[in-house]
């Protein structure tokens, strides 16, 4: 009889990954001239540059600095902010009496810096009346757009990442043409564009029941960001059309008794082309238009409690407005 060897508890193991980045040493080269000019600029805005380093990530040049506070400021796309999480910190960072956690910063003209990753800390700070704040600031003032990528601070949800997607997209737009498809990872996915559009116009749209559908079938458009924009707010109509009709689908099955937190996500998922169709997709201008052909169709007078329960399943959350 073969004999049978007994397989290792977790499976295979992955080979580490190559060693990438710098060595220490590597990270305190000297500094080309643009990254001393940066650290010149920094002193006459009143500020003190206090080192300069070489990322050992990516070998890209970073000036840690403290800056006057009143002269840190948000980027003007990014979300509003959380009083409740200015709060914490503004409470966490006075009774500590230390302020360990740099924010991202890049000069954009002189004493003036503004922040993608640091609004709430940086209020917080202004909050306790500091007269300063640390700053990591970043040599390229492209990496502002990073916002979605880099800001860690808070949990973005699906409406903040959105509305902070959009409105990036619209100062985009105002700069030299780019193709939509140019900044897919300062947009991080095609549907916080769509989403953000909607919430643009209703504040209370239930973004998470249509996500599951736009993360399969939007992608980033081959066109100036201009024009990608405006071929996005054709479909923002069709999906204010298909919300209308699922919103009074869903008081017709209220008024049949049926109560459920999730309605909404239960009769869009019942439009959805896609459903029973695992790993296909559909270009989004198709889809919509099926969808808003099923929500026509729809006839909450065929729907059981049995269907709802089966159905199950929570959207992804989405706050009031603030």
């Amino acid at each position: 009889m073969a004999k049978t060897t007994a397989r290792k508890p977790g499976g295979r193991r992955k080979k580490p990954p190559e060693p990438v980045g710098l060595i220490p040493p590597d990270a305190a080269a000297k500094a080309p001239r643009e990254v001393e000019d940066l650290c010149a600029a920094i002193d006459e805005d009143g500020g003190k540059a206090l080192s300069a380093y070489r990322d050992p990530l990516g070998g890209r040049w970073l000036v840690l600095a403290v800056l006057p506070i009143e002269q840190v400021e948000p980027t003007p796309y990014q979300r509003g902010l959380s009083d409740a999480h200015v709060k914490r910190l503004t409470d966490v960072i006075g009774r500590t009496g230390r302020f360990l956690d740099p924010v991202i910063a890049t000069r954009v003209e002189p004493r003036k810096y503004q922040t993608p990753n640091g609004h709430h800390r940086a209020s917080a700070m202004k909050a306790l009346g500091a007269r300063s704040i640390t700053a990591l600031v970043v040599t390229e003032p492209e990496v502002a757009r990073l916002i979605l990528a880099l800001n860690v601070e808070k949990a973005h949800n699906l409406r903040e990442k959105s509305l902070e997607a959009v409105r990036l997209a619209r100062h985009l737009a105002e700069l030299p043409p780019a193709k939509e498809s140019d900044y897919s990872l300062e947009f991080e996915e095609a549907a916080f564009l769509t989403l953000g559009m909607c919430y643009e116009g209703r504040p209370r749209f239930a973004g998470g029941a249509y996500h599951p559908l736009l993360r399969r079938c939007d992608a980033f458009l081959e066109k100036p960001l201009a024009k990608a924009l405006e071929e996005r707010e054709e479909h923002v109509k069709v999906l204010g059309e298909i919300d209308d009709l699922v919103a009074s689908h869903v008081e017709a099955l209220k008024a049949k008794g049926l109560e459920s937190p999730y309605l909404k996500t239960f009769v869009v998922a019942r439009l959805n082309p896609l459903r029973f169709r695992r790993g296909a997709t559909l270009p989004l201008g198709e889809a919509l238009e099926q969808m808003l052909k099923a929500a026509r169709k729809f006839d909450p007078g065929k729907v059981s409690v049995a269907d709802l329960a089966r159905s199950g399943g929570a959207p992804e959350a989405d706050p009031a407005p603030e």
